[in-house]
């Protein structure tokens, strides 16, 4: 059983290619750079599409950091570009893979030596995808909800990082029934869970949503 450690949360400006990117960044009592003891994992989670008010205050977003915060990692939210205090504009999903990939470089500097994980809710998740799919370091990636009917998941099948996919059966913007059409084409390792009765934002089901993720991510946790 993990000891409970205090957790703290603080603002934090990301050096980004598009000027400062604004985050938030959840480490355990301690977890400071150069002091003991330093976390074993980093992780990043991306939030879902900025020009449908997606920031990284998304409820979901929120939820799965939680969960990767109690499995023990270090975890950075941030904003893309363009969104709240962070600087530039939306890039249609192309430059908000060097702001993800400038995430990564931030707590991986900060924490160096950890394992690290990334992360994505919808349009978050796409950006997720293809930047693990370039990533050799990550441990895993986590996708919620993946866009499959608006966007390309190719990166995916030939990636091997291993996906963690979790999915609403009642989520109507990315339904199942894609999903299931396009998962089998993905590289292995990957899982998928499936939330009952979830819709797209995880309406009334984020606890389940947060038992899916802690199940997925729980054998990468305890390495």
């Amino acid at each position: 059983m993990r000891a409970a450690r205090t957790s703290k949360l603080a603002t934090v400006t990301v050096p980004g290619p598009a000027g400062d990117l604004e985050g938030l960044l959840q480490e355990h009592e301690g977890e400071t750079p150069q002091a003991t003891p330093a976390p074993q994992v980093v992780a990043v989670v991306c939030h879902p599409h900025p020009l449908y008010g997606g920031t990284l205050h998304n409820k979901v977003v929120h939820r799965v950091a939680s969960v990767m915060h109690q499995l023990g990692a270090a975890v950075l939210r941030f904003n893309f570009r363009g969104v709240g205090k962070s600087a530039g504009t939306h890039d249609r999903g192309e430059g908000e893979l060097d702001d993800a990939r400038a995430a990564l470089a931030f707590i991986r500097a900060r924490h160096p030596g950890a394992r690290s994980w990334l992360g994505g809710f919808s349009f978050g998740s796409w950006v997720a995808a293809r930047v693990a799919a370039q990533d050799d370091a990550l441990e895993c990636v986590t996708l919620i909800a993946p866009p499959i009917r608006t966007s390309s998941f190719a990166a995916m099948h030939q990636a091997r990082v291993p996906k963690l996919v979790v999915q609403g059966t009642a989520d109507t913007v990315c339904t199942p029934e894609l999903l299931a059409a396009e998962f089998p084409r993905w590289a292995e390792p990957k899982r998928l869970v499936l939330v009952e009765g979830a819709s797209h934002f995880f309406d009334k089901k984020l606890e389940p949503l947060a038992d899916a993720v802690r199940t997925l991510l729980e054998p990468f946790a305890t390495k």
